[in-house]
């Protein structure tokens, strides 16, 4: 079926992108607008995959005519709330003298990190750059002579409201099926109100059902055997949209939920040349003979770098979708290492790259040396927007993010490409539990919800992972399961090198609520990865336990980078087998075991727990409860270089539940880095 999906919600000047699923890249395919607010003058283009941009506030009704039929798309425009903001960068700021230069190429989530699209200016001594925003802190890199040694990060916050949030549920009462929606006012905002949409696929009639403020009502005979309910709450913003599928009028399905083992699991991530150590090659076989260890160290998912043809070492750059790398070995000792790891109940993430290829990939070299079939594989920018050095072939370039000039972005208007990259997803898809994402934020927001359905479909355990840098709650919407935590990411980092205070680490999960994340939204807790230098060698000694302690105990789904409990300091550096640091893994291994045997540990909520500081530097102590139905716990954090003493808020039990050692004496409690204690 190539009806578009779900109904889209979109801010009045964004642009959103509607395609035909499953797409037939020979069939003919064309949209036109069936319906639009008054006053608008919006329209669509005529090609297979088109941008719809509401000029107004409202809703537009748009069909697709393809081989298979006409389709109708719903879109709700919503006000626009983004204010003019802007950001500086004072010439002080920038390492090296500047004098003379042109003016920096600046980039950030508002452009997507592309360069060559927004350029400072400079007044008074300080370069300058307006840019419409939404309410929230924004992050900004000024680039100057288009080289990334000579950058500065700044940031600015535009005030106003966060964004609503919105929970849909269903029941039935005699013949009438009741689907209500629950609204969280948004901080800083007013109550919103609910809008209702049913979904242009399904036979169910808007004459059906009717709608009372909060709640949907339709008689259980008029259900067709599946129906998709989708509702938004709109306040100042909107909300993330939410949906609830009723089956056969007696269930009820919430899609957008993640799967229940994630909820539970410790991922680990491998970047698979460096696993095997430095003196030997890391290949599938070698990986799987080290699989006792992950089992022994108890984590619940690993996580593989780019295991698919690549030239280079961290293997993003790919040269063929559907094979294993040469070096890594074939596609059977590959299917034998995942069958090892789920002999060991450790499930396994793969590593989708889907937004680019690399340059040296067959499709792009016949793309820039012209050949038809090619032609609109990948983006075209203007020569003049390029900022790079690359003497490209022809009379444009490619489009790509940052400096990122090896790893063409994919062209996603083509059907070509479309079809193309939903059979990657087809050929590993069977093999996996879930996927990890690259560059997520890069790739349409209908192509991800496309991939969902198909996915969810055949197997509704499978999980999948965006990398979204800085986050963004819009990847929620039906899309992903699991979200880097960018916002808790950099805060670590913060407390770590002492620029802010550790009780900060509860600003970073509030940020969660204003973005607009529901409560069931999963987020990803970790300290390093294979793009951030590590942990321990940009903050202060000590700080690293501490750290780790908190993305193990907070709620979220924690991940550990390899070599991150061997004392790695090599970004990507062979992990160190004979010469480790033993005393942090045991730490890894005992924080993973606690968090498998508390509950408490892996629920939802987190509480601030005051504590005094007796000795030690206060700002660098922060402590939380962690609770459920069956227990509470106190967890004490100390990212300081010294021993502290603290007293808590709270009766606690006398022993540390990591070490097993008395830490809680009539002075206080004692610590070196992290305790946690049974409440009393």
């Amino acid at each position: 079926m190539h009806h578009p999906g779900p109904p889209r919600f979109v801010y009045v000047g964004d642009s959103v992108e509607l395609a035909p699923r499953a797409p037939d890249p020979d069939a003919p395919y064309s949209w036109r607008v069936i319906s639009r607010p008054d006053n608008s003058t919006t329209a669509v283009g005529n090609t297979p995959v088109i941008h719809l941009t509401p000029d107004v506030p409202g809703v537009y009704r748009v069909a697709l005519d393809g081989p298979d039929g006409t389709h109708t798309q719903t879109v709700r425009a919503v006000s626009d709330p983004r204010k003019t903001a802007q950001f500086c960068v004072s010439t002080d700021a920038v390492a090296r003298d500047i004098n003379g230069t042109n003016p920096p190429s600046v980039i950030g989530q508002f452009n997507d990190f592309t360069m060559g699209s927004h350029f400072a200016q400079s007044t008074d001594n300080t370069w300058k750059l307006d840019v419409s925003l939404p309410p929230g802190e924004h992050e900004a890199i000024f680039v100057f002579d288009d080289s990334f040694e000579s950058c500065v990060s700044t940031t600015t916050t535009v005030s106003g409201p966060g964004r609503p949030r919105l929970r849909l549920d269903g029941h039935r009462d005699g013949d009438t099926i009741i689907v209500s929606a629950t609204t969280v006012t948004a901080p800083g905002g007013t109550e919103p109100d609910v809008e209702f949409y049913l979904d242009d696929r399904d036979e169910l009639s808007d004459t059906a059902v009717t709608i009372d403020g909060s709640a949907l009502r339709v008689s259980a005979d008029a259900l067709p055997s599946l129906a998709r309910i989708h509702a938004v709450a709109i306040g100042e913003r909107h909300s993330i949209a939410d949906t609830l599928i009723i089956h056969d009028a007696v269930s009820f399905e919430r899609p957008a939920d993640p799967p229940e083992w994630i909820h539970d699991a410790v991922i680990y991530e491998i970047f698979v040349r460096e696993f095997a150590g430095p003196d030997v090659d890391t290949t599938f076989e070698a990986i799987e003979r080290r699989v006792p260890y992950l089992e022994w160290l108890g984590v619940d998912a690993v996580w593989l770098t780019p295991v698919v043809e690549s030239p280079t070492r961290h293997g993003y750059h790919i040269t063929n979708f559907f094979d294993t790398a040469s070096d890594l070995g074939s596609r059977r000792e590959f299917q034998s290492l995942i069958d090892r790891f789920h002999a060991a109940d450790i499930r396994v993430i793969f590593d989708l790259v889907l937004n680019h290829t690399s340059r040296d990939h067959p499709s792009f070299q016949l793309h820039r040396a012209g050949v038809p079939a090619y032609d609109a594989h990948y983006e075209r920018v203007p020569d003049a927007s390029d900022t790079s050095s690359v003497n490209w072939s022809g009379d444009d370039a490619p489009g790509y993010y940052f400096n990122w000039t090896r790893i063409p972005n994919l062209n996603y208007d083509s059907l070509p490409v479309r079809d193309w990259m939903l059979s990657v997803v087809d050929e590993w898809a069977p093999l996996v539990d879930g996927f990890r994402c690259d560059v997520a934020w890069g790739v349409p927001h209908g192509f991800w919800k496309e991939l969902r359905d198909r996915l969810k479909a055949r197997d509704t355990d499978f999980v999948l992972l965006d990398e979204t840098v800085p986050r963004d709650p819009a990847f929620r919407e039906n899309e992903f399961d699991v979200h880097y935590d960018t916002d808790l990411y950099s805060q670590l980092r913060a407390i770590g090198t002492g620029s802010e205070p550790a009780p900060t680490l509860f600003d970073a999960l509030a940020a969660s609520r204003r973005q607009g994340y529901p409560s069931e939204a999963l987020h990803m807790r970790y300290v390093e990865n294979h793009d951030e230098e590590r942990y321990s060698t940009e903050c202060t000694a000590g700080a690293l336990r501490a750290a780790v302690a908190a993305t193990l105990t907070l709620p979220g789904v924690p991940m550990i980078y390899y070599g991150q409990e061997r004392g790695v300091t090599d970004q990507r550096g062979p992990m160190r087998w004979h010469d480790g640091d033993a005393a942090l893994t045991a730490f890894h291994r005992r924080l993973i075991a606690l968090r498998t045997e508390h509950s408490a540990l892996r629920s939802a909520g987190v509480e601030r727990v005051d504590c005094s500081t007796i000795s030690g530097d206060p700002n660098r102590i922060v402590a939380y409860e962690r609770s459920d139905e069956t227990e509470t716990l106190l967890v004490v954090l100390n990212f300081g270089q010294s021993p502290a003493t603290v007293a808590l808020s709270q009766s606690t039990e006398s022993t540390d539940l990591i070490t097993g050692s008395t830490v809680r004496t009539d002075d206080g409690i004692h610590l070196s880095d992290v305790v946690i204690l049974q409440a009393r």
